[in-house]
């Protein structure tokens, strides 16, 4: 293998898919020259959603993937060229999915008659709600708190776009909403803030508790992340859970529980360089160091942290009094020498093939940043054991929703008041365990997105570390 391959074509996606309806002059050989046409362009046919003959012509609905906007439009323009073909309509299916939102709310109780009324409502309920008055306990099995989380943001990190405020967060939020409904059966709702502080953030949560079972910290930047999360989980009595840091954190300790079998190697033994240490890269490490790895040293923009460094906020000034015993210093290519594994939780292209020819032998990749990873698989294969992305279209997708859902669902299923280290711990094992050993390959160290079993192996998990570890709330005297 040669080594420096070269990097790879843009991949078409879903994410850039069109719809098209087409219309062909009704005489063979039409439909070849368009599946031509848009091969030629770039572009991969999805699926041919059917067409229907008019006599001289026939109309025709094809998605076509695309690698992004601009190749859409080339896609676009090689059909218009073609004689004989017209486009009747496009849409772009993403946009097309999001149209009016992603999420609706679903009434549970039917509305039939007066009787179903009177229970629903005036006067039934308010039988109910004296009830909750006097035993407030009863609000987690009455209401829908027992199975509804509040995913809380304030836009200030969204995915890999950084700050766009609250509005335009709002579709992520949704995103994450589907996931939990679809995974785990938990109602989900976005809370998108308009505010300027951690404070602020905590009072408005706080005063919104009353109506939610748990609440999904997302896309808060750090490190105001920590201070928001600290603050409501000393405040609240229900599971608060920042994803961004202890969801990525579970399913890394998931994935390099695997890696680990395939290079026969142990926790105890391991040096971690973690690359990036904001609110991911904080969780990974203290998740790490809780399954007993031996070193860990994270770098951020100025090179590696130790303790002494003078320019560190006091969520790195945590990390350096906890790792790097030796106080190394320098760059990220520096102290990668030796080291056998490398987590990447910052930004594209900074670790080169070379670089991990300087570690350790048989060297564990996780790449993670979204949506272009420190180095592409293609450039790290044949000198990394294992390799990992944030993607979805490389294998070993590091990805939150292996974690969140299960994790919620177990939580509230224990009636939990917090989620604890223990908690985060099982439900890591429980994602790893989702591979069976006779399954364990380089290119499948975690369980697919779509395997329904995770979200039961991790929510029976989380729901017993929850009462070992003492989180349960008592079950109310009245039913």
């Amino acid at each position: 293998m040669a080594d420096t391959p070269t990097p790879p074509p843009d991949t078409p996606t879903a994410a850039f898919s069109l719809r098209i309806r087409a219309r062909l002059d009704n005489r063979p050989g039409m439909l070849g020259r368009l599946a031509t046409a848009i091969g030629e362009a770039g572009g991969n046919i999805a699926a041919l959603e059917g067409f229907e003959a008019k006599g001289s012509y026939l109309d025709e609905d094809i998605v076509v993937n695309c690698s992004s906007v601009s190749h859409q439009e080339r896609v676009l323009a090689a059909i218009a060229d073609l004689d004989g073909i017209e486009i009747l309509e496009h849409e772009d299916r993403t946009f097309a999915m999001h149209r009016s939102g992603k999420i609706e709310v679903v009434p549970l109780a039917p509305i039939r008659d007066r009787d179903d009324l009177s229970m629903a409502y005036t006067p039934g309920v308010a039988r109910v709600c004296s009830a909750i008055a006097t035993e407030p306990e009863l609000v987690h099995d009455l209401t829908i708190k027992k199975n509804t989380v509040a995913i809380v943001t304030d836009g200030t990190a969204v995915l890999g776009l950084g700050d766009i405020g609250p509005a335009a967060a709002l579709p992520v939020m949704e995103g994450k909403a589907v996931l939990f409904k679809e995974y785990a059966g938990v109602d989900a709702f976005p809370i998108c803030l308009d505010v300027r502080s951690a404070s602020e953030i905590v009072e408005t949560v706080c005063r919104l508790a009353p109506a939610f079972g748990g609440v999904n910290l997302e896309d808060i930047a750090a490190p105001r992340c920590f201070e928001v999360e600290e603050q409501l989980k000393a405040a609240l009595d229900i599971p608060v859970f920042h994803d961004d840091q202890h969801g990525t954190a579970v399913v890394v300790l998931a994935a390099l529980t695997n890696a680990l079998k395939l290079v026969e190697k142990k926790m105890a033994d391991l040096r971690v360089v973690i690359a990036g240490v904001g609110a991911a890269g904080v969780a990974i490490g203290k998740i790490l160091l809780e399954a007993g790895v031996a070193e860990i040293i994270g770098v951020d923009r100025k090179g590696a942290i130790w303790e002494g460094r003078d320019d560190l906020n006091f969520a790195k000034e945590w990390f350096a009094q906890n790792t790097n015993r030796d106080r190394l210093t320098g760059t990220l290519d520096k102290v990668l020498v030796g080291a056998d594994v490398f987590v990447g939780v910052s930004g594209p292209d900074l670790v080169t093939r070379e670089d991990l020819k300087t570690m350790g032998p048989k060297p564990i990749v996780f790449a993670l940043a979204n949506p272009d990873p420190e180095i592409r698989p293609e450039a790290a294969a044949g000198v990394a054991a294992v390799i990992a992305t944030g993607r979805s279209d490389y294998p070993n997708q590091i990805n939150n929703a292996l974690a969140f859902p299960g994790i919620f669902r177990g939580a509230l299923d224990a009636r939990a008041t917090a989620i604890t280290e223990g908690m985060k711990l099982a439900a890591a094992e429980a994602i790893a365990s989702g591979v069976a050993d006779t399954e364990l390959a380089p290119d499948f160290i975690v369980p697919s997105l779509f395997d329904k079993r995770v979200v039961e192996l991790v929510s029976r998990a989380v729901a017993e570390a929850a009462v070992r570890d003492g989180v349960v709330r008592p079950k109310p005297t009245a039913s």
